[in-house]
């Protein structure tokens, strides 16, 4: 097992209607300095979709400032390879480090080869290195392990973000590209398990809220100390990933990372709603929790 690494699909903090990056800034600060190796913005936690092309360009510029010598993975999702390409662009031009692309959502391709085909365009002359971003929840469909290794032969396409909850498919994208692709868990609880099977680490939104239960099983992971790792993470992690899930992952998550003082302001954007109280207040005890157990 390769030294796992920990990274933070930061929220995207509002200032009534418009971005607040002197809040998103400070975030940035805060879990760099408690130790998360780097930084996704504009990721599903983001809310990204609730962005204007001008706001994920103000996010990704932000934290690509902020996060000093800390990686940053900006997501350049776009139905059309011209949104992607014209992201990557400028995410490379603010300092980002590798961009994080889906397959295009809406209009799935009416054959394999079409993903391909999209992946293709996108990568030819790429400023960056790009992660696909396996999310079939919101995307509709998995990235096809076939579809991985074909992507995987093209120099820009370097790994893949997979948060399709199933261990099994990666350890499949795992058999089908070469040792070099780098595997990053999305789903919080599976972080330990992932490690174990060849991840390279995680991308996990809790981490906005416990980033020293993420960096302590990090640590014992890299330590060889199995026990202590999936202790740990079923002490602290994994019951506030269930809260988040239960009420809406970047709802939820804005709403514990105010409960450690590190946002101000849990607003969200339509389609998206705020807690009410008694989901508040859940996901605020278990943070609390988690806080005891550490």
């Amino acid at each position: 097992m390769v030294d796992p690494t920990v990274h933070c699909p930061l929220v995207t903090p509002f200032d009534g209607d418009a971005v607040d990056a002197a809040a998103l800034a400070s975030l940035v600060g805060t879990l760099s300095d408690a130790g998360i190796d780097g930084f996704v913005p504009c990721g599903t936690t983001g809310e990204f979709t609730s962005l204007t092309h001008a706001e994920r360009r103000t996010v990704v510029e932000t934290v690509a400032e902020a996060a000093d010598d800390g990686w940053v993975l900006a997501g350049v999702a776009d139905t059309t390879v011209a949104g992607v390409r014209d992201g990557l662009e400028h995410a490379a031009s603010v300092g980002a480090d590798a961009a994080l692309v889906t397959l295009p959502y809406y209009h799935g391709a009416n054959a394999p080869r079409g993903e391909v085909e999209f992946v293709e365009a996108v990568a030819q002359d790429a400023p960056l290195p790009i992660y696909l971003y396996n999310l079939p929840a919101y995307v509709g469909r998995e990235i096809d392990p076939e579809v991985a290794a074909a992507a995987a032969d093209l120099d820009p396409v370097v790994g893949m973000k997979d948060s399709s909850d199933d261990l099994s498919y990666l350890r499949r994208i795992d058999r089908y590209t070469p040792g070099s692709f780098a595997l990053y868990q999305g789903i919080d609880t599976l972080y330990v398990p992932s490690c174990l099977v060849g991840a390279t680490g995680g991308i996990h939104a809790v981490s906005n809220a416990l980033p020293e239960a993420f960096v302590a099983v990090r640590d014992a992971l890299a330590a060889g100390d199995v026990d202590r790792a999936t202790s740990l993470a079923g002490r602290t992690i994994e019951p506030v990933f269930e809260q988040l899930s239960e009420h809406g992952f970047a709802s939820a998550t804005k709403v514990a990372a105010a409960a450690r003082g590190f946002l101000d302001d849990a607003s969200v954007r339509p389609p998206l709603t705020e807690l009410d109280p008694d989901a508040r207040a859940a996901v605020e005890a278990a943070v609390d929790d988690a806080l005891t157990a550490l």
